[in-house]
């Protein structure tokens, strides 16, 4: 099978990309990224397609991509580190964008759109509703829509909540390093939630075979305990539940 992957140099793109590295019936990953990924090199079904702008897509990178059957869309950036009008670009027109490009790619088999989204998401924000789930939120329910006009794609929103690598050594070498609160969040937080509220935690090994099996599936929706939006927003709940956790 042939998926794409966005955002492989980051914590979560890193522990998908180990994980297709690592799953067989995966024979091509295509990754788009603004800038090499050490991650990728030396293997054979990955290949690298440098992609400066994701707000739009190209015949010849389309060429590159047909036939692909889905993709895990972990491009991502903290709204501390980008202007509003940067993070909504990032985290809502590029999505959008994409999976408007993407849906003919395995035409007659529906491609499967996997958002990595974010626990505290909503489409239906409040007053005291965090910058970062009003726009997720919005891309979720966007991607939903859109999803409803074309009978060929099947979109998925993941919510992870306090994403884990302490597990997953294998990727431990080509993550980022991270500072300020993001910084703070995985010394601090992380091994706070690790011992008070476990159900808190996605662990990037579990994440990573979720949100992959989720782009290689039959694109129904799901059902059970944390799953929301028509049965395609996986809460952080139903993360666990589908791991195993």
């Amino acid at each position: 099978m042939h998926l794409i992957l966005t955002g492989a140099t980051g914590l979560v793109g890193s522990a998908v990309l180990h994980h297709m590295l690592t799953t067989p019936s995966i024979s091509t990953i295509s990754i788009l990224s603004r800038r090499p990924v050490p991650q990728a090199e030396g293997h054979p079904k990955a290949k690298v397609i440098i992609q400066k702008d994701f707000s739009t897509y190209p015949s010849e990178v389309l060429e590159q991509l047909k036939g692909a059957e889905g993709v895990v869309w972990a491009q991502g950036i903290s709204v501390t580190k980008v202007t509003k009008d940067e993070y909504e670009k990032i985290t809502y027109e590029y999505p959008l964008a994409a999976a408007q490009a993407f849906t003919a790619l395995s035409a007659p088999k529906p491609f499967k759109f996997v958002y990595v989204s974010g626990e505290g998401a909503t489409p239906n924000p409040g007053y005291l509703t965090a910058h970062f789930g009003v726009v997720k939120g919005r891309a979720e329910a966007a991607l939903l829509e859109l999803g409803k006009q074309k009978d060929n794609l099947k979109v998925f929103s993941v919510r992870p909540a306090g994403v884990d690598p302490s597990a997953h050594e294998e990727i431990w070498g080509f993550l980022p390093n991270k500072t300020g609160m993001a910084g703070m969040a995985e010394k601090v937080l992380l091994p706070v939630l690790r011992k008070t509220m476990p159900g808190m935690i996605s662990p990037t090994k579990e994440l990573a075979r979720v949100l992959t099996d989720l782009a290689m599936g039959d694109g129904e929706a799901l059902k059970g305990v944390g799953i929301e939006g028509e049965g395609r927003t996986v809460r952080n709940a139903g993360l666990r539940r589908i791991a195993g956790l």
